[in-house]
């Protein structure tokens, strides 16, 4: 009975250390170095704080390794209520932690891009400018890629929350709804133009994000309903 509380409270705990660290790189960074249109000043602010350039990709890294423990652990707390839908949010968030670790890859070019090797001389100055802020926005737009997965996640994942009967049907609702507001909010960059698409967007996101985190807290503070989930597993197995 310990055991499954506990690891409810490591799942709570390790998806609010992801929320702590993620919005470093995700928003800090970007915010930081990329001077929109000019590859120059960009270029310029890489160089002048490459220790936290690096700390980034660090950053990157541990959100990654949690991602694999975090995946793991939610699978164990949500296999009794089916075992199907509980790897298919599984292999969704397996998925997502893949497209986050190959999406370091362009933070590594933009390293590789800055430095004096003597390959590189074949490039104008200017031409580096722009691979850098290439670079950038590439791994900028490829969170957009791997929220989509994410999104999707929700969906099965909120699914088992709402039919567990360990957990408040409502954190179940919220994370479908998160589901929907994280799918807008990707592909919101193919209709940059369209307002009423991003506001709609922008409320299911927050509502989702109010779920996310409401999930994530009752995890941690108040971790299962250990009596039904034992009742789960017992019927499961």
């Amino acid at each position: 009975m310990t055991s499954i509380k506990n690891t409810a409270r490591l799942a709570g705990f390790l998806i609010l250390l992801i929320a702590i660290l993620a919005p470093f790189s995700i928003l800090y960074l970007p915010s930081t170095f990329i001077v929109p249109g000019d590859a120059a000043a960009t270029a310029s602010n890489v160089m002048a704080s490459d220790g936290l350039f690096r700390l980034g990709i660090v950053v990157d890294s541990v959100v990654i390794l949690l991602e694999i423990v975090v995946i793991s652990v939610l699978y164990v707390l949500l296999r009794p209520v089916n075992r199907t839908l509980a790897l298919v949010a599984a292999f969704a968030r397996l998925a997502m932690t893949v497209v986050m670790a190959v999406n370091v890859f362009n933070s590594l070019g933009v390293l590789l891009l800055s430095n004096d090797a003597e390959y590189l001389t074949v490039f104008e100055p200017d031409q580096l400018h722009a691979l850098v802020l290439l670079f950038l926005s590439l791994h900028d737009s490829g969170v957009y890629i791997w929220q989509v997965i994410f999104g999707f996640h929700f969906a099965p994942l909120g699914y088992l929350v709402f039919k567990s009967g360990y957990f408040p049907r409502i954190l179940g609702v919220l994370l479908m709804v998160a589901c929907f507001g994280y799918l807008m909010d990707s592909f919101g960059i193919l209709f940059p133009s369209s307002g009423a698409l991003s506001m709609v967007s922008s409320v299911l996101l927050a509502a989702g994000v109010i779920g996310e985190l409401s999930f994530t807290l009752w995890l941690l503070i108040k971790g299962v309903n250990v009596e039904q989930w034992e009742i789960r597993a017992h019927k499961s197995a």
